[in-house]
């Protein structure tokens, strides 16, 4: 006799295995049906549990998002200086999607930008969140003089975004063939040394023959010439 498991369970088994089936098929072509398979039960099953397609992907969203706020808010509480922070959000963000590679898929699938105006609202505010903490960063670093004091720190924190943005576009359309954490933390680095005050820029990591660690990093990434390549 099969044991009935709690609701709160199967949610989330439901949700994962539509993180993982949304990676292998693609979210625009995945069906209730699919999942429902995934997890060892019927479709009708899982509209008791989700009524609707878009409250599903609704709870998807949700669970995206409380695993980037709490990647956030354990980069605001490193206790380090607020560069340090603000490596330590991007290295944690991309770390993230490098483990849950659905997230870019669901963000350029058809199902974000076209069918659900729920999924793309809630996507838009976790987008504004994430800019609001940077932008905090960054302008907590300019009071500490670590960068420079004329650069408007909302529009250096779309610079940020757009760099973990086109990374992340280029990893996933690229197969995922480099190690997304190095290569953030190698051009985020490039990015700082543009924003700090002159002559209290770092030394570069290739001048120093070895690249700055970031706490939660994974390793084993490709050499630099190869991730320029």
């Amino acid at each position: 006799m099969r044991t009935r498991k709690p609701a709160e369970q199967r949610r989330s088994e439901i949700i994962e295995a539509t993180l993982r089936l949304a990676d292998q098929v693609g979210p625009d072509r995945l069906s209730t049906a699919a999942i429902a398979s995934a997890v060892g039960l019927t479709q009708a099953a899982i509209f008791r549990h989700f009524p609707t397609k878009q409250d599903l992907w609704q709870a998807v969203a949700e669970q995206i998002g409380q695993t980037f706020q709490q990647r956030w808010l354990a980069a605001e509480r490193t206790g380090e200086s607020s560069q340090r922070k603000l490596r330590c959000l991007v290295a944690g963000q991309l770390e993230l999607i490098q483990s849950t590679p659905a997230i870019p898929a669901i963000l350029f699938s058809r199902e974000l930008h076209v069918e659900n105006d729920r999924l793309r609202l809630l996507f838009c505010r976790m987008m504004e969140s994430f800019h609001e903490i940077v932008t905090s960063f960054i302008a907590a670093a300019q009071r500490a003089g670590e960068l420079r004091p004329d650069l408007d720190p909302r529009d250096q924190a779309y610079l940020v975004i757009g760099l973990v943005q086109g990374l992340v576009l280029r990893w996933s359309l690229g197969g995922r063939g480099f190690d997304l954490v190095e290569e953030g933390t190698r051009l985020l680095e490039a990015l700082l040394g543009a924003m700090t005050v002159p002559g209290d820029r770092p030394v570069s990591a290739d001048s120093r023959g070895a690249s700055t660690a970031v706490p939660g990093a994974s390793g084993g990434g490709p050499t630099a010439a190869g991730r320029r390549g």
